[in-house]
């Protein structure tokens, strides 16, 4: 049973204040705009994946040279493909590599969950800056061998968590840095959503004539195409993707992890309902233990459990939070001295009237030039992205680590250094083998 005071009839407290003066800032510093440049200063950049969050990553960049474009699938590629009729155009991302090697400076890849892996890692053999979309990768395993082989060859990356740069998530961060609620006790992330556990595939049939299916496969084992995996719905499937935690984990619990100076949990545990071995589910429940740690400002932090959920989680009844005030909003933090209920836009210190006198937190995080803009000027010499690898890799990591919890039902330790468990289940889960033609 809870000893805190119940809190009751919640209103929300929106960014207007926060937020109104943003645009003159970044006028004044000359952020937001895509500034001049000639020829010689853009990168010649490779996009891989350009339907759906390609075309997204394309619109934010296409102010670089862009050189190559390349996707298994010509329907949803014709876009791109006819709004930069001058980028050499390819199906197979290793032959792009064969043609465009030298040319190529940066590489954005857009792919599903269980081709993000191959692409990213023939660039960065090759010395080719990566931006990569969430998750980073399938496999615990890919995930830091991508994030060793960026950090030993020094090359600028980014994880497609745009969120990061939003004025609403920063703004919960700075209160947690700031000691607003006291010290972090533990932490309630959520999705809330019940997408998972897609119908069963339907009769195998000839692929679309525009899609190449031997390609969109890429690692994983050949099988006859059948509707309901491409082009979205393959995020609910295990061999293809990671479900909504692989979706929305790396945006939602950038939260904590930056809040709270995170790397590598010690302890994972997941539950749920009865794991389907093909398909993600629609619900269930994860726990990250962190060990204390020194925070980037040289302060000593205490250990902290972060718990995941796909659904609300019962901890926002147990504390008198109303569905009002969830609204917008996925993190609890809990601390000694009050909580702090938080999303991407908008924030709520409770109790409410404890705080009433608080009305934005210390602005300490400098605003981002553009989430995309952050990688190009890292790719020119400039500061770290914010969501680099070395940042986003154990992010990451924790992410899949939180879905084979619940696919093994239990709890486990975890040695990160080792990158090994103290079960032979999960350490099974860590990796897969790939394909003839698509070892690495």
């Amino acid at each position: 049973m809870s000893h805190r005071r119940p809190v009751s009839a919640i209103s929300r407290r929106s960014f207007t204040g926060l937020v109104a003066g943003l645009p003159g800032f970044f006028a004044a510093h000359g952020f937001g705009a895509e500034p001049a440049e000639g020829p010689s200063d853009r990168l010649n950049l490779a996009i891989v994946g350009i339907g759906g969050q390609g075309e997204a990553n394309l619109k934010d960049l296409k102010h670089q040279n862009i050189v190559a474009l390349c996707d298994v699938d010509a329907k949803r590629g014709a876009k791109a493909f006819d709004e930069f009729p001058r980028a050499r155009r390819f199906t197979d991302f290793r032959k792009m590599f064969d043609a465009l090697e030298k040319e190529i400076d940066g590489v954005v890849v857009s792919t599903p969950d269980h081709t993000h892996f191959h692409p990213a890692w023939w660039a960065i053999e090759r010395g080719k800056h990566v931006y990569l979309e969430k998750p980073l990768a399938h496999e615990v395993e890919e995930v830091r061998r991508i994030t060793d082989a960026a950090r030993a060859k020094k090359l600028a990356t980014q994880l497609g968590s745009q969120r990061h740069a939003l004025a609403g998530l920063r703004a919960g961060v700075e209160f947690v840095k700031a000691g607003t609620i006291g010290t972090v006790t533990e932490v309630h992330s959520w999705i809330a959503s019940k997408r998972g556990m897609p119908k069963p595939l339907g009769a195998s049939e000839q692929p679309p004539a525009t899609l190449d299916w031997d390609l969109w496969l890429g690692p994983v084992a050949t099988r006859p195409y059948a509707a309901g995996l491409a082009p979205y719905d393959w995020r609910f499937w295990w061999d293809f993707g990671t479900g909504e935690t692989g979706n929305w984990g790396c945006h939602i619990l950038d939260i904590p992890f930056w809040a709270l100076d995170l790397a590598h949990p010690v302890r994972v545990a997941g539950s749920g309902p009865e794991p389907d071995p093909n398909r993600t589910p629609t619900r269930f429940t994860s726990r990250l233990d962190f060990p204390s740690r020194i925070a980037g400002d040289g302060k000593a932090l205490p250990p902290v459990s972060v718990h995941w959920y796909q659904g609300v989680p019962p901890i926002v009844t147990e504390r008198g939070i109303d569905g009002d005030a969830i609204k917008n909003k996925n993190t609890l933090f809990i601390g000694t001295e009050g909580m702090l209920l938080c999303g991407f836009d908008d924030w709520l210190l409770l109790p409410e009237a404890k705080f009433a006198e608080v009305k934005s937190p210390p602005r300490t995080l400098a605003p981002s030039p553009g989430f995309r803009r952050e990688w190009v000027d890292a790719c020119r010499g400039g500061r770290p992205a914010t969501c680099n690898f070395m940042y986003t890799g154990p992010l990451s990591e924790s992410v899949l680590l939180a879905n084979i919890a619940y696919r093994v039902q239990g709890e486990f330790a975890w040695n990160a250094a080792a990158m090994k468990s103290d079960r032979d289940d999960v350490n099974a889960l860590l990796r897969r083998e790939y394909r003839k033609g698509w070892e690495v």
